[in-house]
């Protein structure tokens, strides 16, 4: 049986989702041809579900999954950060996600520490955050080998799309107005 659903996850990060900051994410490529934006709803909905599962903070999961990667720049571009990307973008998709959203100490400790072991100083304070670090390896790997092309060509990934075409459309609006 699995426990949490599409509309109790959407609900726990529907103002994140409505932001602009967040839909820009769509923009931007993570790995292979998903977008940063679903790499993050990939990741926030799985760490939703075992958080869920074991009644642990599931909300500040999915929202600290959500806004992990809110680095807002395509990180695949020479020069596009100060340092190594993979070393750097955790601090600041958190001081992204401090400047427009209101975070938790909890958010705030699964963004920084979501690249653990790479980034050794910071580490995951909770079990939460353990489980967005590990969701994000995961959904890497599916997403570098191809895997979410086939789920998306069955539609087993529909209602994520769904939200991402859903930001995209808002995003375009909100550049329209």
């Amino acid at each position: 049986m699995i426990h949490g659903s599409a509309e109790e996850f959407r609900l726990c990060v529907k103002d994140l989702l409505d932001a602009p900051c967040v839909q820009s994410m769509q923009r931007f490529t993570q790995h292979g041809d998903v977008s940063t934006l679903e790499h993050c709803l990939f990741v926030a909905f799985f760490s939703y579900l075992i958080c869920h599962k074991f009644r642990w903070d599931f909300r500040a999961a999915a929202r600290g999954g959500l806004l992990h990667d809110l680095f807002l720049y395509d990180w695949h571009t020479p020069h596009c950060c100060e340092g190594l990307h993979g070393f750097t973008h955790p601090r600041t998709a958190l001081k992204n996600a401090q400047k427009y959203f209101v975070l938790t100490r909890q958010e705030e400790n699964i963004i920084l520490s979501h690249m653990w072991p790479l980034t050794l100083r910071a580490l995951p304070r909770h079990r939460e955050s353990i489980v967005v670090c590990c969701a994000d390896k995961v959904c890497a790997l599916l997403e570098t080998f191809g895997y979410v092309r086939r789920l998306r060509r069955r539609e087993s990934l529909r209602w994520i799309l769904l939200l991402c075409r859903m930001a995209e459309s808002q995003a375009g609006l909100s550049r329209a107005a």
